[in-house]
């Protein structure tokens, strides 16, 4: 029996694929040409289109390039996020079954065996169905068509922490929106580090315009040549954070992947951490 979750070394940044469309194989194809390893997805028709991310990356794959390179990471999305034209599962079946279904979808979408990590796209109404949720997760990682498993849009800490304590596996991932309106998840993040759960971050650039233009960012550009979005995508990278970039830009991809070329000193993350 599993008792802990296993947990895969994740890039440091990810690609995301939300809002891509009918470019998102290309895409894909790109970010990964271009150097990226880690793909977030989801089983959302509403908002991803997941079986072109499996077009994307199976266009990839090679003799230099296997899946095991890879991670990919993908969501149960409960019916309230789901268009009800085109929900992915049943949705009359109970929700067990809903979240075994969407994983199922997921593997067929994605052309691989196995996923590296499954979130709940957002807590469930209640802790109850939350749990129940996570239960059948818990299941599919048992079962090994998944290797770990987090929460995505989870920003009340007492929900984190009821999921964690009553968990049998233990999330893995937490994936949040990182902005000033929920406080940079301060107290989350914290639990995370405390836990060591991976906390990543998404909208990091287009929520956070005024932190972007903020001195404690546009110094550091100037000193090393970079953009303000790469000294905050390092920042991240440096305190733990994995952030991820939606760019559909050649050029900004190559971008979010070079800021591992330099690294902000103390006193510049400390300007930055001051900020937040």
């Amino acid at each position: 029996m599993i008792l802990s979750n296993r947990r895969n070394p994740a890039p440091g940044i990810i690609y995301g694929t939300a809002w891509k469309k009918s470019d998102t194989a290309r895409l894909v194809t790109l970010a990964i040409q271009q150097g990226f390893r880690g793909i977030d997805t989801a089983c959302q028709p509403k908002h991803y289109d997941e079986a072109g991310v499996g077009a994307g990356v199976a266009a990839s794959l090679n003799a230099a390039l296997t899946r095991a390179d890879l991670y990919l990471q993908t969501k149960f999305t409960s019916l309230s996020g789901q268009d009800p034209d085109r929900i992915p599962y049943d949705r009359n079946a109970p929700l067990p079954h809903q979240v075994a279904q969407s994983v199922a979808v997921s593997l067929i979408n994605l052309r691989t065996d196995y996923l590296d990590c499954v979130l709940l796209h957002s807590p469930l109404p209640t802790m109850t169905q939350t749990q129940s949720a996570w239960r059948a997760l818990e299941g599919l990682v048992d079962g090994g068509q998944v290797r770990q498993i987090g929460i995505s849009n989870c920003y009340r800490l007492d929900d984190l922490k009821g999921l964690y304590e009553a968990g049998r596996i233990k999330p893995a991932v937490v994936q949040n929106r990182f902005y000033a309106d929920t406080n940079y998840d301060h107290d989350i993040r914290a639990y995370c580090d405390q836990q060591k759960i991976i906390y990543q971050s998404f909208w990091t650039l287009s929520a956070n315009p005024q932190l972007l233009a903020d001195k404690s960012m546009t110094t550091p550009a100037a000193t090393y040549r970079r953009s303000p979005a790469q000294i905050l995508f390092r920042y991240l990278t440096q305190i733990g954070v994995v952030p991820l970039t939606g760019t559909k830009s050649e050029t900004h991809m190559r971008e979010d992947l070079g800021i591992f070329d330099f690294e902000l000193s103390n006193e510049e993350l400390s300007a930055i951490d001051a900020r937040l």
